[in-house]
């Protein structure tokens, strides 16, 4: 495990904000951002949809220097201008280890990151190693959306590296997700640091890690049993019946 994190803390410049009543900055939990403190390994940032969750995380990533749309630092190309200026107002706090590898994931806009891996690699045919090698081998495209998601997490990821994930439990059936814990905690044993934004009460439960929940009140650490995401699975499979008769006959 890493003892000293690439990524120890974010916080809003508050006195640089032009407007709290602006996109993102009127969202509770961007308003009221004082310091996240990163775990050394695994930090989860969750929240109901709207709450602000990916634009933090694509903020932290940006920040950091990552393509908005994901991919790595080298990563230049540009389909639709849609980021939020909130890098431009956060402050990270890193500490003097360097990453080796990084790598912003975002699940919305993979398929743009998959088109520009082959792009690079036909314009540069026959000049070197293709990037795709280190991707797996075959094209992102020619493989089905989780297998691409998982090709990325099997052979791409590598020790002492960053890796900033915006829901990558999208295109993963709960097997998959099980297998990214297994991969996730081999690449945080080889001192790896995630940052995750998700959904998943699955990834969510692994040990070695922090949960921020989004609210419409701000930020606050938490317990996967204390989360939405973990009792609302849990009610449904335990009332299943009970709830589909409150659900439909309401």
């Amino acid at each position: 495990m890493i003892e000293t994190p690439f990524l120890k803390s974010v916080s809003l410049q508050k006195e640089n904000i032009p407007s709290f009543s602006a996109y993102p900055y009127c969202l509770p939990a961007i308003r009221t951002l004082q310091s996240l403190v990163f775990h050394p390994n695994v930090t989860f940032i969750i929240g109901e949809n709207g709450t602000g969750k990916s634009t933090l995380l694509e903020g932290i990533a940006v920040s950091l220097g990552f393509n908005a749309e994901g991919g790595t630092k080298n990563f230049r190309f540009n389909t639709y201008d849609s980021h939020s200026p909130l890098h431009e107002y956060i402050r990270i706090s890193k500490s003097f280890n360097t990453p080796k590898d990084g790598f912003f994931l975002r699940a919305e806009s993979f398929y743009n990151v998959a088109s520009y891996i082959d792009e690079m690699d036909n314009d540069s045919e026959g000049l070197g190693e293709k990037v795709i090698n280190s991707y797996g081998g075959i094209s992102l495209h020619e493989q089905s959306h989780g297998e691409s998601f998982f090709s990325l997490f099997m052979n791409r990821f590598s020790g002492q590296g960053l890796y900033i994930l915006d829901e990558p439990e999208a295109a993963l059936s709960p097997m998959r997700q099980l297998s990214m814990l297994i991969r996730m905690h081999e690449l945080a044993e080889q001192g790896s640091q995630f940052v995750i934004a998700t959904h998943s009460p699955i990834l969510m439960a692994y040990p070695e890690s922090t949960i921020y929940s989004l609210t419409q009140k701000g930020i606050h650490e938490s317990t996967l049993e204390e989360t939405e995401h973990y009792q609302t699975t849990k009610l449904f499979f335990e009332n299943r019946d009970r709830l589909f008769h409150h659900l439909f006959e309401s």
